[in-house]
């Protein structure tokens, strides 16, 4: 495994209904098919319903793999899941697995699996990221939720009924479906992300691992012609084995060479930047609680709606 200079590419999977039921362009379940399809392992974030958290599992089958699919706007347990992915190949001595995460998480499966001389048997994928907040604010949020509603049984950051570049967020909550968007205005406020996210690392076209993915933002601006409105991945490649990964899975997808100034977006040049209301949000939620900062922090003002109507208005005579 060599690193070599990175290689972009816009994506998606050519699968409608896997495109649909994808956050993006299906990158995660065309990577994640390969291994599956060959009877080899996949790591990756599952939220757990019980107890309000996501943590890194192991994955044998698609239908395993199914409960990852998605965006999760929360920050992951990775508890022992590098001592269960090194387990499961001493077992499966002709196995390879692979390992998907943020970019701190996956930059640090690939240490241990140098350190355990595994390193040429795991393909490494991070995800382009914007932060992770607190996970108590997101456990406080849905314990609030579930009194008022009851019992949430599905969850997701990204439903596209409305078009890839419009998502939804939603939980279905005592058999009702109830938007979250609340809690996804706070995370996006940059103010209840964690401190070490905005000295993130890993904020750059260039890493250690084998292959990048996220969403393929301005792709309708940069690359109009190969733009979908139900969802585009991008892919850096990083490695030659990264390269070697693309070219197995390129098969299913629809896929057009790109470049680093297409795909830019902030966080692939630094980390999102601390927000001048963080001290006060903390001070907020410290002192009068979770529903108190979702309805100051996650909810537009006034003067907001106002603007956001005219020039709803102002779009609607120009069409």
């Amino acid at each position: 495994m060599k690193l070599i200079d990175t290689i972009v590419y816009a994506g998606r999977v050519k699968d409608k209904e896997n495109l649909l039921k994808s956050s993006s362009g299906g990158a995660f379940t065309a990577l994640s098919d390969y291994f599956l399809d060959h009877g080899n392992a996949v790591v990756a974030a599952v939220y757990n319903y019980e107890s309000h958290e996501t943590e890194y599992r192991l994955l044998l089958t698609k239908t395993e793999r199914d409960s990852a699919i998605g965006s999760k706007y929360m920050q992951s347990k990775l508890g022992d899941i590098f001592r269960k992915a090194y387990q499961w190949l001493m077992m499966h001595h002709n196995g390879q697995l692979l390992f998907i995460g943020m970019g701190c998480q996956a930059d640090g499966f690939r240490i241990y699996a140098e350190k355990k001389g595994i390193r040429e048997r795991v393909y490494i994928v991070d995800i382009v990221c914007h932060g992770s907040p607190s996970p108590k604010l997101w456990r406080e949020y849905v314990e609030s939720l579930e009194k008022k509603k009851g019992k949430i049984t599905y969850l997701t950051f990204k439903d596209k009924r409305n078009g890839w570049k419009s998502p939804t967020a939603i939980v279905n909550a005592g058999g009702e479906e109830i938007s979250i968007k609340d809690y996804v205005k706070v995370f996006y406020s940059q103010c209840s992300l964690r401190p070490s996210c905005h000295e993130c690392p890993y904020a750059s076209t260039t890493r250690k691992i084998d292959i990048t993915i996220g969403d393929f933002w301005n792709i309708d601006k940069t690359i109009p012609d190969f733009y979908d409105p139900f969802g585009n991945s991008l892919f850096l490649i990083h490695t030659d084995q990264g390269e070697e990964l693309f070219d197995s899975i390129k098969q299913n997808l629809e896929y057009r060479l790109s470049d680093v100034k297409q795909c830019w977006q902030y966080n692939l040049e630094a980390p999102t930047p601390v927000s001048h209301r963080r001290s006060a949000f903390w001070k907020d939620y410290q002192s009068k609680g979770i529903d108190f900062i979702m309805r100051k922090y996650g909810t537009e003002s006034l003067k907001v709606k106002v603007k956001n109507k005219i020039r709803k208005l102002i779009g609607g005579v120009h069409k």
